[in-house]
């Protein structure tokens, strides 16, 4: 992704970013989701099985 990643809009102090992770054949999904670089903030955005999930706590996988 070429340029600037967008402004929070939650918080406007920090910027989202995204994240890839891999499904469960192994294929790659760019852009699963999208972090608030503010700590303080925590907003995100994610695909999960097809879904949109908003201001699910992201954190360290467990696997």
């Amino acid at each position: 992704m070429e340029g600037k990643f967008p402004d929070c809009r939650k918080c406007s102090a920090g910027v989202l970013i995204p994240l890839s992770d891999y499904g469960r054949d192994g294929a790659p999904i760019t852009y699963k989701a999208w972090v608030c670089t503010n700590p303080a903030c925590g907003f995100n955005v994610r695909i999960d099985n097809g879904e949109i999930s908003l201001g699910r706590s992201v954190g360290p996988s467990s696997k």
